[in-house]
């Protein structure tokens, strides 16, 4: 048995947002270890380790909110009451903001929408300073009803891609899609930054920077300089070291080979670098530079010293550990050169991005390209080292155990301390929001709880002793509604697994959407059965799978339990395995058939049940009110394989597929946009939506 936490431990831990229980079931309370919350709140700068530390902590933590006239951030939402925060000053206080917009003011009266400055003056002379934010009440109900494609985009291969998809393809996929599909929306993975040095990890969840995108989805051929290279025949040869690459994932069976891919994008880039930028496009690269700042030179410059001494900087000579000190300023002059390769390789990427949600509004899309956000990034990564004082040393973000994982999860994330958030007004997070938002129609934010709290692993721990850590909720919300309506943009919540009671509510209330997969939509608070279209909820984005998930077709036919038999993932007979999955199945095909949706397929006298089955999957979908319709563009084709088989590390290809067809051929961009069964499927949702 877990020991009783003192008093003073608990009030400690409590004041720091610490939690020292939690409840992974209404009926159910577990406490968390002591060991746990000590290493939280010493990551958080506070000493709990001894009885004395922590009555000296808790009395210095008592003193200072008791003398304390301002948090370090407020919010105010547009429209309603003023801040507590602010309505509980001593009367007589005087204000004066110092708006985004440069302007003084002396009333919280018809504020604009920003992040501005509060100074707060006491009559006993007392004065605070605080971060006000200022944001509408919630985010605009998209308009209308919008149906799209998810995709992985590395998936996606064209005949003109270097070995995986790029954001050519996105474009191309983009385009084709609203016009010809009258498609919505395109949504992607992660397309941040990744952790240089071979072999790369794969996982687009884990990156070494979630502010500046990879340039490894380049399209070489659209970058304008790449007509002007001086070296015409070496860019030839890398072509055609390209295509025979492309062909071995194609035609060949052969896995994507990132790091393949980069080998040849590096020199290619490093070539069209060397071309001297027009006056149009060099004022742009400027006006890039100025924009992005100290990000991101601090960006550039982990890029260019990973080069030099490994992608891990904790392992780089003590000097270079700190971004601020004068051994990173010397050594940034000295890497000059590559500094600025760096800074313009991200400054081409953002403008490819750009370029395809540009395309993708011009083809009609009301929302266009729908982007990834992940939970955090590489603790050896750019963003790691660039944001050392606002990230909590030796802690990772994973997941408690629950019903589907009794060890839990360690995802190697090291999360942001709330406190260090607060203090400098959310700085890092609105910068990484509006980046984003530049060339997203909407964002998806993954595991978007963790707006609310994050579970805490101490280093060296196993995921079970950790504890929950606290964030201001309503700051963090603020904050996305500010700069999403800024950009006219939709925010997506992936809300699925355990919540918090109380999250999704908090969240619908601003115009969050939720996710809802089909498979897990049953009517948990009754009798467990699959929830009837009408019970579905309407703000959300409705989908049959996920990237995590198995694809439909591999759902309907079972084969997900025989893939996860082979690789011996199983914690049960495989008997009983298949017995639930069909019976689970057979629920759903059953609610299918009651409500007529297996009549009349897209597919015409020819089509196999598999295909009808997929067809009656999303129409049925289409009879939820959700407000978004997902189609996972895998599931067009009937390809059987998940890109991502969570629990498995090097015994399943996570995160290297082409997209295949129902007999495991990679399936270009040009095929799909041919293929009859896409179209079938893709005509059920332009008839029927």
């Amino acid at each position: 048995m877990t020991e009783p936490l003192g008093e003073d431990f608990t009030r400690l831990a409590a004041l720091h947002g610490v939690a020292v229980s939690f409840r992974p079931s209404p009926d159910r309370t577990v406490t968390a270890s002591a060991a746990a919350v000590t290493r939280a709140l010493a990551a958080l700068g506070v000493d709990a380790g001894t009885p004395e530390a922590t009555r000296a902590a808790l009395a210095a933590r008592e003193r200072e909110l008791a003398g304390r006239l301002l948090p370090p951030t407020v919010v105010r939402w547009s429209g309603g009451d003023g801040p507590d925060a602010l309505a509980d000053l001593p009367e007589g206080t005087r204000l004066l903001i110092e708006t985004e917009q440069g302007e003084t003011r002396a009333s919280l009266a018809q504020l604009p929408p920003g992040v501005h400055t509060v100074t707060a003056t006491a009559p006993d002379g007392r004065t605070a300073r605080a971060h006000l934010v200022v944001a509408p009440p919630r985010l605009p109900t998209p308009a209308g009803r919008s149906y799209g494609l998810l995709v992985q985009l590395y998936s996606l291969l064209s005949g003109r891609s270097w070995g995986m998809g790029d954001l050519g393809d996105l474009a191309e996929l983009a385009g084709w899609a609203g016009r010809a599909l009258g498609a919505g929306f395109v949504q992607v993975n992660p397309l941040h930054a990744a952790v240089p040095g071979a072999p790369t990890d794969p996982s687009p969840y884990r990156p070494s920077s979630r502010r500046f995108p990879d340039p490894v989805h380049l399209r070489i051929e659209d970058v304008p300089e790449f007509a002007y290279v001086t070296d015409p025949e070496r860019l030839r040869e890398l072509r055609e070291r390209a295509a025979r690459l492309r062909e071995t994932v194609l035609g060949k069976g052969a896995l994507i080979d990132r790091d393949a891919v980069w080998e040849l994008k590096r020199e290619a880039l490093e070539l069209i670098a060397a071309v001297p930028l027009g006056p149009g496009r060099r004022a742009a690269y400027c006006d890039f530079l100025a924009r992005e700042g100290q990000s991101l030179e601090d960006h550039a410059t982990w890029c260019a010293l990973a080069e030099v001494h490994g992608s891990d900087w904790h392992r780089w000579p003590q000097g270079l550990r700190d971004p601020r000190s004068a051994d990173t300023a010397r050594a940034r002059l000295e890497l000059m050169d590559r500094v600025d390769l760096h800074s313009r390789l991200a400054w081409l990427t953002d403008t490819q991005l750009t370029a395809a949600q540009r395309t993708a509004r011009e083809a009609g899309m009301p929302l266009g390209i729908v982007h990834d956000l992940a939970v955090g990034v590489h603790p050896g990564g750019a963003d790691a080292w660039a944001q050392q004082d606002h990230l909590a040393a030796g802690m990772s973000v994973g997941a408690p155990p629950d019903a589907f994982n009794a060890r839990g999860q360690d995802w190697g994330l090291p999360p942001w301390r709330p406190d260090r958030l607060a203090e400098s007004g959310y700085a890092p997070y609105r910068r990484l929001l509006r980046a984003l938002f530049r060339y997203a129609g909407a964002l998806r934010i993954d595991h978007v709880m963790g707006l609310f709290r994050l579970w805490w692993v101490p280093q060296g721990e196993p995921p079970t002793e950790g504890t929950y850590v606290r964030y201001d909720a309503e700051a963090m919300l603020a904050l996305l509604v500010l700069e999403a309506s800024r950009a006219g943009a939709v925010v997506i919540g992936e809300d699925l697994g355990t919540v918090e009671p109380g999250v999704r509510e908090a969240l619908r209330e601003r115009g969050v959407l939720g996710t809802s997969v089909l498979w897990f939509e049953r009517d948990w608070d009754g009798d467990g059965r699959p929830l009837a279209p009408d019970a579905w909820r309407a703000d959300c984005l409705a989908t049959a799978t996920t990237h995590d998930l198995p694809s439909t077709a591999a759902r309907l036919t079972g084969e997900h339990v025989e893939l996860r038999d082979r690789l011996e993932l199983l914690n049960r007979p495989v008997e009983e395995e298949r017995a639930e999955a069909a019976a689970d199945t057979g629920e759903w095909l059953d609610l299918l058939s009651r409500l007529d949706l297996l009549q009349g397929t897209g597919g015409g006298a020819d089509t196999s049940s598999e295909e009808a089955e997929i067809q009656a999957v999303h129409r049925f979908l289409l009879r939820t009110p959700a407000r978004m319709i997902g189609v996972w563009l895998p599931d067009a084709v009937g390809d059987r394989r998940p890109q991502n088989l969570p629990g498995t590390w090097d015994q399943y290809p996570n995160w290297r597929l082409p997209i295949a067809d129902a007999e495991g051929r990679p399936v270009t961009l040009e095929e799909l946009a041919a293929s009859p069964r896409l179209h079938a499927l893709m005509e059920v949702l332009r008839e029927e939506g």
